[in-house]
Formats: structure tokens, sequence, C-alpha cells
């Protein structure tokens, strides 16, 4: 088992990325592999890493200013070799439909909720490791 994955956050605010961070806690389930972040606030920045490699998930905040997480999402999936699994923050549960145009592979909502959240993201951790 891989001993830590690399998860970028990508938000303009910071309390978002903060809330990710403490909803994850050191791993997102018990068998998940511990987290380390990686925290982006601008779209050039999550290019420039996700061109870099070593991500295993992105969570990218839908209600980012002035870069979207949903158009960021689809974006990266077009531009992105290989490009890893991607968990969006919705601000309306009514978005969903918003996040499957996105392509994006799992979403929850804003506030992020602990358990939804970590749910999610473990998830996403475990599929990527499967397909490794």
């Amino acid at each position: 088992m891989q001993s830590t994955a690399t998860v970028l956050v990508y938000s303009d605010n910071s309390g978002t990325r903060e809330q990710v961070r403490l909803a994850t806690g050191r791993r997102p389930a018990a068998d998940a592999p511990a987290v380390e972040f990686v925290e982006c606030a601008t779209l050039p920045a999550v290019l420039e890493k996700l061109d870099g490699g070593g991500i295993d998930v992105c969570v990218l905040d839908g209600e980012a200013v002035p870069a979207g997480g949903m158009g960021v999402c689809r974006q990266i999936k077009d531009e992105v070799f290989d490009c890893p699994p991607v968990l969006v923050l919705m601000g309306r549960p009514q978005d969903a439909w918003l996040a499957t145009w996105s392509r994006a592979d799992a979403a929850v909502t804003l506030p992020v909720e602990p358990v939804e959240f970590a749910g999610a993201l473990a998830g996403l951790l475990r599929r990527g490791r499967a397909a490794a």
C-alpha cells in the first residue's frame, strides 16, 4: 500500500481549503493512505502542479472565483494526460448535473460535511490505488 497520497486542493477561499484539510485529517479512512496536501488558489497554480505530476486526487471548489472548480475540472480532464480523479465541491445539491458535465469523479456540497467528504475522498483514493 502506498504510504502517502498527495491531494491537490484548489479554492480561492482559504477557509474552504481549511475545511477540506480538517475533514480529511491525517487519512480519510482506516484503509486509505495518509494524505499530504498541495494547496492552490489560482488556475495557473493548479495547472503547474498537475504538470509536475505526483498528484493522486484533486479537490476543486466549484464556487472559486474567477475560475470555478467545475470549469477547471472539465479543462484538466481534456488537457492533462492521465488526469487524477477529481472531487468537486458544489454550492448546492441541484448543481450535481453540472458536476456530471464537468466529468468530476465525485461531488459533495459545501460547506464540507466531514463524514461525507472523507468517504468520497477515500473512495477516490481506493480507486486510484486499485488502478495502479
